[in-house]
């Protein structure tokens, strides 16, 4: 009862009961539905959250109740439509959203501003995650920024070259070459795989959006 760090994939009801386990600082559970999401909101010393695939849940209201979290890691949300439950949580300082069907844009991250340190935007293996714009995360003291099977809509890089914290960028190639290079002349200190003139090589600026 008192295991600090455990992993539980849901075979119909078998996440019954882990509500009682107060003791867990860190979880990984696997095909959360939403009465499986709102059990684990009674597990209030949480650091670490990975909701992985498939995520079946509809609300993440439940969410709101970890107050201890730092850590959270959702992968396929497919029925989630409001991701603003998660600004509830006051000790967030990483995210991870991938492979969000619902996810249309990251306006809603504004209130995180000033707590993220790593964000993660992530598109699956087999589906790109579309993102209008960056420029909402203009400001924010991020360390590292995750954008793995993204699409830019805008194809703009400019609202991280005054994010001096940032220190990681991965990326997928979602804009043109000079956006990289103007991002590296701005932050010398940003580590991107695509500041390096060899990764150009065997790759092309991508195709700009259809007006």
């Amino acid at each position: 009862m008192n295991v600090s760090c455990a992993r539980l994939s849901r075979i119909k009801t078998s996440h019954r009961g882990i509500e009682d386990r107060q003791g867990l600082r860190e979880f990984e559970a696997q095909a959360v539905n939403q009465d499986f999401l709102e059990r684990l909101s009674c597990l209030k010393s949480l650091e670490y959250l990975a909701l992985e695939y498939p995520v079946t849940a509809t609300d993440l209201a439940p969410l709101s109740e970890l107050v201890g979290l730092k850590i959270l890691k959702i992968d396929s949300p497919r029925n989630i439509a409001d991701f603003t439950p998660i600004l509830a949580l006051p000790k967030l300082e990483r995210l991870f959203i991938e492979n969000a069907k619902h996810l249309s844009n990251l306006d809603w991250l504004r209130p995180l501003a000033s707590r993220l340190k790593v964000l993660g935007i992530e598109g699956s293996m087999w589906t790109a995650q579309k993102i209008p714009t960056l420029a909402p995360l203009e400001g924010f003291a991020l360390e590292a920024l995750f954008l793995t099977n993204t699409k830019l809509e805008d194809q703009s890089l400019a609202p991280l070259r005054t994010m001096a914290s940032l220190r990681y960028l991965g990326t997928a190639l979602n804009a043109p070459r000079a956006e990289f290079e103007a991002l590296k002349a701005a932050q010398p200190q940003l580590q991107c795989d695509w500041f390096q003139p060899e990764m150009w090589e065997a790759f092309k600026d991508p195709r700009p959006p259809k007006g």
